[in-house]
């Protein structure tokens, strides 16, 4: 047996003790949760090794942590290819978020919007190269959670459109600090071009839906929960953030564009989410005692 047949196995089985012993609404929620859990479990698991390496961490070490944050993404990300957990197809993919997101880190602290301050062997240019497995992470997220929750998009834009939407939002991550910032134009162009996007997934029933420009925000949140994990233990900083401060909401807005970039570029091994008829939806409820209506 796959390790993707066993966690399926071991899936069914909580949701079959979930829904034997809660009430539907709160089974449902649970498994959802847990869903969710492993769906980022690439995240969560660097976010477990930056909390853990804070906590132990010796500076007179022979290993820089940066270092020993590298190596362990190094081996999660074998991992996950060894255990079938993510497709070669989605690695591809997740590469190519490493690449743009260590392009941008270098841009980012050369400019001095934030900056790593621990020593490593494997930084150049001021960043760390474990840094570009926090962009993979994202992707392998959205990979992991497309499958996970057999999600639909639709109405889905033109996907010529949603890629140069995306172009335009990384291009602004840069243009920004000598040209005017288009920021408020993008976000309008979300919502204009995903406004009536629905994303359809499934918990363990019928599919259910939540507008895609929700969705991006709610993904945002958890983001922004994640960056304060990493500024807390002082392993990035902003600038001009002091130590113990939360980092700004500002930052919200930056994440829920960039999760546009992410969703196209995950699409490219994910087309067959994209558009198409939507799912059947949660039957309504009925009123005790009132008849089925027959088919017609």
């Amino acid at each position: 047996m796959t390790l993707p047949q066993a966690t399926s196995r071991i899936e069914r089985t909580l949701g079959d003790w979930a829904r034997c012993r809660l009430p539907l609404p709160l089974a449902e929620f649970a498994m959802f949760v847990l869903k969710q859990g492993w769906a980022c479990l690439f995240g969560g698991l660097m976010l477990a090794a930056i909390l853990a390496s804070k906590a132990v961490w010796h500076p007179d070490w022979p290993l820089a942590r940066y270092d020993a944050l590298f190596l362990f993404a190094l081996l999660a990300q074998a991992a996950f290819l060894r255990f079938r957990l993510e497709t070669w197809d989605e690695a591809r993919v997740i590469l190519l978020f490493h690449l743009t997101g260590t392009a941008m880190e270098w841009f980012k602290v050369h400019a001095g919007s934030w900056s790593y301050p621990e020593a490593a062997f494997f930084k150049l240019m001021g960043v760390p190269l474990f840094s570009g497995f926090m962009y993979a992470a994202v992707g392998s997220y959205m990979a992991r959670v497309i499958r996970l929750f057999d999600m639909r998009f639709t109405p889905y834009p033109p996907f010529a459109a949603s890629v140069l939407l995306a172009g335009a939002i990384y291009a602004n991550f840069f243009t920004h600090h000598f040209l005017p910032d288009l920021r408020v134009v993008l976000f309008a162009a979300t919502i204009a071009l995903y406004g009536r996007t629905r994303v359809w997934f499934r918990i363990s029933g019928p599919h259910i839906w939540m507008p895609l420009p929700l969705a991006a925000a709610l993904s945002s949140l958890a983001l922004w929960v994640a960056e304060n994990i990493g500024t807390a233990t002082g392993t990035w900083l902003y600038s001009g953030q002091i130590a113990g401060q939360a980092v700004s909401f500002s930052k919200l807005g930056a994440w829920y564009l960039l999760l546009y970039v992410s969703f196209v570029t995950v699409t490219l091994v994910s087309r067959a989410a994209l558009g198409g008829p939507a799912p059947a939806p949660a039957p309504a409820s009925r009123p005790a005692g009132s008849p089925k209506q027959s088919a017609l």
